[in-house]
């Protein structure tokens, strides 16, 4: 079994709407795409039930080494319907795989990942930093071969400057072994029409054996820690605890060991927002649950990549109020597992591209299991 990386809340976002970029992983808000070009089917973003608007639910960026390539540049995103009659079907979610293509060259002077068994590697944590500094390096090999567009080369540049102002700013903030995920550079909010889900920034943790439970919030002043969550929502009546109200995860005294040991997981970093190990093995709270299908472009069979977690829905309850104007009564569910292709393939009219910064999105395998 491949090692386990933990999503953890980290800020929430000063405006749910604000732009960050794709290197940043989040809950809620809006899609933070790469650019206007990226081809995003309006059916995409729709729910296959009712036809509403989907809202995305998580933003994970995954750079991904597998064999000889490098992916740098790869998001999944997960989107899901609010209405209470399509919460619960599969058919309301969308995961969505998007990977710029034609970046198979790892940059000499860009750090090497860490390695995972069987020639497969990933790192959810991956500085943004070391990836966009990759794409400014690929425009400037790219000269000597074709013209470059001065607006792209612009922002390349100015992107380059927000990052290195950055990073020098973190240099004496970062926790040891995990990396706070935030948003680098907030570009104006010009969307006040899609409704969206409260957002806050999410940080890596590796799952590890020792001092679990005091490590799950040890995110310092910029976690989302379940006590401030409580205190602010004005719930102070002893003996309540989100466990027991929220989801009674022991009220099942017929609890099998598949169960417990999803329940065991879940108690060690109860703030755990997503788990993810790409190639690894999911954490079924419930047994014979279906198989995932095949991958609709190459046809491989789709492998475990990362699954949501119920205190995810915690904390969106939480920031809800009575001026909120979504619900999320319909969503029940213990755990949303991903699956995606293990070649991380792109559609074929992408390789009759040339251009370094082609986008391909492809749409890969949810199983949702519900609270029963």
């Amino acid at each position: 079994m491949g090692e386990v990386i933990l999503g953890m809340p980290g800020q929430w976002a000063h405006d749910y709407r604000e732009k960050a970029d794709h290197y940043t992983s989040k809950i809620g808000g809006l899609p933070d795409w790469p650019d206007s070009d990226v081809p995003v089917s309006g059916e995409l973003l729709l729910c296959g039930l009712c036809g509403g608007k989907l809202r995305l639910l998580a933003q994970i960026y995954a750079p991904l080494s597998i064999a000889e390539r490098s992916i740098d540049e790869r998001v999944i995103y997960v989107l899901g319907c609010m209405k209470k009659d399509c919460g619960s079907n599969p058919q309301s979610w969308r995961v969505l795989r998007l990977q710029r293509c034609k970046q198979d060259i790892q940059s000499k002077d860009e750090p090497l990942k860490a390695e995972q068994p069987e020639e497969e590697s990933t790192s959810v944590a991956e500085d943004k930093a070391t990836s966009q500094n990759s794409s400014v390096k690929e425009c400037d090999d790219e000269d000597s071969d074709s013209d470059i567009d001065l607006d792209d080369l612009a922002q390349a540049l100015e992107q380059a400057a927000t990052l290195a102002s950055n990073s020098k700013k973190q240099d004496g903030t970062k926790h040891t072994g995990k990396i706070v995920k935030g948003p680098v550079a907030k570009k104006p909010i010009d969307d006040l029409t899609t409704p969206v889900l409260p957002c806050f920034y999410i940080y890596s943790q590796r799952n590890s054996s020792e001092g679990r439970m005091n490590k799950a919030n040890s995110g310092g002043g910029s976690s989302v820690s379940l006590k401030e969550i409580e205190k602010s929502s004005g719930n102070e009546s002893e003996g309540e605890s989100w466990e027991g109200e929220a989801y009674e995860y022991d009220k099942a005294l017929g609890a099998d060991r598949t169960y417990l040991k999803f329940k065991k997981q879940l108690d060690a970093y109860p703030e755990q927002c997503f788990r993810y190990s790409y190639g690894g093995n999911p954490l079924f709270p419930v047994a014979n649950v279906l198989k995932p299908g095949e991958c609709k472009i190459c046809g491989s069979a789709r492998r475990f990549e990362l699954q949501l977690m119920p205190p995810l829905l915690y904390f969106l309850h939480e920031a809800s109020d009575d001026s909120s104007n979504f619900s999320i009564d319909g969503w029940t569910w213990l755990t949303i597992i991903i699956f995606t292709c293990p070649k991380s393939c792109c559609s074929g009219n992408c390789d009759e591209k040339s251009s370094s910064s082609c986008w391909c999105i492809v749409e890969e395998e949810a199983i949702v299991i519900q609270d029963d």
